[in-house]
């Protein structure tokens, strides 16, 4: 029988800011964002790590905090959702999806923008095999994949207008 380990003092980085916290270093780091950071965007998909609505960047790359122990993002650069953009403010891929309409329930969102953002990072002008090779482990149940392909070819027009922008 597994006991759970005491609580341990832990820095997480998250969304740019630094948060100490007292917590059982198995926990899933989605449980600390939530319940804890009062991060939201990341949702309980499956708990498994394999549907993609919890998914978060650790250090600019996607991972699924459902399965990710708190203790592994410790010393890494954690982001969420909230660290993208503000309602009046959003990022290009936030953007993008609101402008293109690529949301039925929203549950998916988090982790589909999420992705797209590593996505963009890696590969600034993706094809449309490559943005579905790289969505193809987030599950959207609402069927709006014509819609967040969309969003995503958008996103990477918004974002390179942005990069543009900031560079002049």
């Amino acid at each position: 029988m597994n006991t759970p380990r005491p609580p341990v003092r832990m820095v997480l980085q998250v969304n740019h800011a630094e948060h100490t916290l007292s917590v059982a270093p198995d926990t899933p780091l989605l449980y600390i964002l939530r319940n804890d950071l009062c991060c939201n965007g990341p949702k309980y998909g499956c708990g498994l790590g394999q549907c993609g609505a919890c998914t978060v960047l650790v250090d600019g790359l996607p991972a699924r905090a459902c399965v990710l122990p708190v203790r592994a993002a410790v010393g890494h650069a954690v982001t969420t959702l909230e660290g993208l953009g503000t309602a009046e403010l959003p990022d290009p891929v936030q953007q993008a999806f609101i402008d293109e309409q690529a949301a039925q329930c929203g549950y998916c969102l988090n982790g589909m923008i999420m992705t797209v953002k590593a996505l963009l990072a890696q590969n600034p002008d993706p094809d449309e095999a490559q943005i579905r090779e790289a969505l193809r482990f987030n599950l959207c149940r609402c069927g709006t994949h014509v819609e967040i392909v969309r969003a995503v070819k958008r996103a990477a027009v918004l974002q390179r207008r942005a990069s543009e922008g900031a560079a002049s």
